[in-house]
């Protein structure tokens, strides 16, 4: 049996599509449920930041997660394939008209994301002061916390409603298998398995 763990909301109801796709079944949680059990598999129900945390530690044998959260957290997890799903970006806001100047003697910058951020700069050997910030972050440029803010941006229209805009990208993210080391040696046959049936329906998705 293998343990998937999945983050709440959207990419667990995709994930589970999925596997209904392959099994001809039904995955549905019960209503507020974290833990699905099956014949063949056990689905855990976390939350987003969580997920390489529950395969890292072997909680879970592989799970679904989105890039720039792996990026983040820099876990040793083995990045099996990319779903192609909720695909988005890690950009740069700032406020409408201003340009972004890595000259400046000092920047401010607030972000959920403070590793990706921090690589971002160093390797333009930019010095930046950042900002950890848990929610609202497009208020900081406008209130004078930050010159800048590091976000996901799917549409951009968040920003937009915020009087900022994007000025760079720093990369583009989308939904991860990933699967525990340990696992993918002492379970290889069921994660291959899994992994081959997965990559089938994401090819099949990307044709049509």
């Amino acid at each position: 049996m293998l343990t998937v763990a999945l983050p709440k909301g959207r990419i667990a109801e995709e994930t589970l599509e999925i596997f209904g796709e392959i099994f001809g079944d039904s995955f549905v949680f019960d209503d507020r449920k974290l833990i699905l059990e099956t014949p063949n598999f056990r689905f855990l129900l976390v939350r987003n930041q969580d997920v390489a945390t529950y395969v890292y530690h072997q909680a879970a044998d592989i799970g679904v997660v989105g890039l720039d959260t792996l990026e983040e957290q820099g876990l040793d997890v083995i990045r099996l394939l990319d779903l192609r799903k909720g695909v988005c970006k890690v950009a740069i806001g700032m406020r409408k008209g201003e340009k972004l100047d890595l000259n400046k003697p000092e920047i401010k910058v607030a972000t959920k994301m403070v590793n990706i951020t921090k690589r971002y700069f160093e390797q333009r050997a930019v010095s930046a002061d950042i900002i950890k910030l848990y929610g609202s972050i497009e208020l900081a440029p406008l209130v004078g916390l930050a010159d800048m803010i590091v976000d996901i941006v799917e549409t951009g229209t968040t920003m937009k409603q915020n009087g900022l805009e994007v000025v760079a990208d720093i990369m583009e993210s989308s939904t991860y298998l990933i699967a525990n080391k340990n696992s993918y040696i002492s379970k290889k046959d069921e994660v291959l398995s899994i992994y081959e049936k997965i990559n089938q329906v994401v090819k099949a998705g990307q044709k049509a």
